[in-house]
């Protein structure tokens, strides 16, 4: 069984891939992310939004490039198709009907 803490870093991560989906070129930098999941009721310090978006890249959901100490951060195809519920990646909640 899930912890809440697990639960709530699953629900994180998808409203992370719901932000990139709705942004220009499906990116935007982690200063952005952090303060739009905020924003969505997922407040975190930006230690936390890091460490989700180093672990979204590591599950092939997002891109990171550092421009001048920023990271950037752009969703890959497979990040959108777990974002619209297409795709079941453990970590990351499904989105429920409607919510894409």
């Amino acid at each position: 069984m899930n912890s809440f803490a697990d639960h709530m870093a699953e629900h994180r991560r998808l409203k992370m891939l719901h932000v990139l989906l709705s942004s220009n070129g499906y990116t935007t930098n982690t200063h952005a992310l952090n303060g739009m999941t905020a924003r969505l009721g997922y407040p975190v310090e930006m230690d936390r939004t890091r460490t989700d978006v180093a672990w979204l890249a590591e599950q092939g959901l997002v891109a990171v490039e550092d421009v001048a100490g920023l990271q950037i951060v752009t969703l890959t195809e497979r990040g959108q198709d777990a974002a619209n519920g297409l795709a079941q990646v453990p970590g990351v909640a499904r989105p429920r009907a409607g919510e894409v």
